[in-house]
């Protein structure tokens, strides 16, 4: 057979752990036979970003810039421990809000379901995507300890000299403070990111804050996204049969959990990423979760919603057998893959995209899966494969298709 030809490189991100031993497997099992898979590759594994000083990372957000579409493999976002671990220069920022804030990115994720592993929400019918702002907000805080009693202000100096200032408490005894921002520019970036997804999958838009409480803070958030939705996306949302609405956060999640699916969730930073993993965890699995991060000017980065699965990893160094879930990071290939063929007219592409996550979904259907799937299935007589096995055994339902 053929292989599937592309024309452009996708951005590959290599990862860390027991995702990057998948991140190969996949493409050795699911991709190269297929495809003439075409990628321009840059290694964001720890250890190469500690040897670049990090640098890997801002090229491989640049190369996303230059050629539209990336996949990227779980990464470590180093603490202390990994500090030592991997006897770091220094504790490298988190890999994916490097690139997010290079590409001034809005995150959408959404469950990936598949008959026999049914939702705790039972009447969600079809996945709910979290679109989330990422920039600012806790993320980018500064906060004080306070030790004892004394007046604690918000200050605002203008380039010309002049001040905006409010008290935010006086204080009687110790306590503790926190400053957060965002920017307008950030906001209308997220704004158009949600309403230009929205009209791309042709799903109704619900974006949730608490301006009645943060009447400034999150009322902002509000206001811009009523002011572009009206001036730029009102007609083409009408004739996409589309809905955009505003609700408060509280009254959001109550009608989540009556509502049946099949729409966008739009939260600032904090919010979505509690939410996108409320969504994920009662679908069954942080593994069973696609993750694109969308530029306003049309840059797509896709990854899987989870981490390096780092005990997994441990015991593959053992030579212990592992049975860890790939769902995630095939389907951050397959959507990445897909939009490739989209921008470059390859129709062949974007079938083989669709036919490997169908047979994906066939294979857990047919009782074959991972140890974590095994556990909440409601399918009987499953069988639980291992991590390499699984991938083959999706090979082999992909073949027969």
């Amino acid at each position: 057979m053929a292989k599937i030809q592309m024309k452009t490189p996708l951005v590959e991100m290599d990862g860390d752990e027991m995702t990057r031993v998948l991140w190969q497997i996949i493409k050795d099992e699911l991709l190269i036979p297929f495809i003439d898979l075409k990628t321009e590759y840059y290694d964001l594994g720890l250890e190469y970003r500690n040897e670049t000083n990090d640098q890997v990372t801002f090229d491989s957000a640049e190369a996303t810039k230059k050629y539209g579409v990336a996949v990227k493999c779980a990464t470590i976002t180093p603490n202390a421990a990994r500090m030592t671990e991997y006897d770091l220069k220094e504790m490298w920022k988190s890999p994916n809000g490097t690139i997010r804030a290079a590409l001034d990115g809005t995150v959408f994720r959404a469950p990936i379901q598949v008959k026999g592993i049914d939702p705790c929400v039972k009447n969600w019918a079809k996945p709910i995507t979290l679109a989330r702002h990422a920039y600012g907000d806790v993320y980018k805080n500064t906060e004080i300890k306070v030790p004892g009693a004394g007046k604690a202000e918000l200050v605002f100096t203008a380039e010309d000299g002049t001040e905006i200032r409010k008290t935010i408490m006086d204080f009687d005894g110790p306590g503790i403070i926190q400053g957060i921002h965002n920017k307008d520019k950030s906001i209308e970036s997220f704004a158009r990111s949600c309403f230009n997804y929205a009209l791309d999958t042709k799903q109704d838009l619900w974006f949730a804050t608490k301006d009645t409480i943060s009447k400034i803070y999150d009322h902002t958030f509000k206001d811009i996204f009523a002011d572009i939705f009206e001036a730029e996306y009102k007609e083409k949302f009408d004739e996409a049969g589309i809905e955009y609405f505003y609700t408060l956060i509280d009254d959001a999640v109550a009608r989540v959990m009556k509502a049946k699916g099949g729409f966008i969730w739009a939260c600032k930073n904090y919010d979505g990423d509690v939410m996108s993993d409320m969504v994920s965890s009662a679908c069954g699995s942080l593994a069973m979760m696609t993750s694109v991060l969308v530029s306003p000017s049309g840059v797509y980065e896709y990854e899987a919603a989870h981490g390096t699965v780092q005990r997994h990893y441990y015991k593959h160094l053992k030579g212990e057998e592992t049975s860890t879930n790939s769902v995630a990071t095939i389907f951050a290939w397959t959507g990445a893959l897909r939009k490739r063929g989209e921008m470059d007219n390859i129709p062949e592409l974007m079938e083989f995209a669709d036919k490997l996550e169908k047979a994906t979904l066939s294979t857990i259907e047919s009782g074959k899966m991972t140890k974590d799937l095994a556990l909440i299935t409601s399918l009987e007589n499953v069988t639980v494969l291992n991590s390499e096995n699984f991938i083959k055994a999706i090979r082999e339902t992909l073949e027969n298709m």
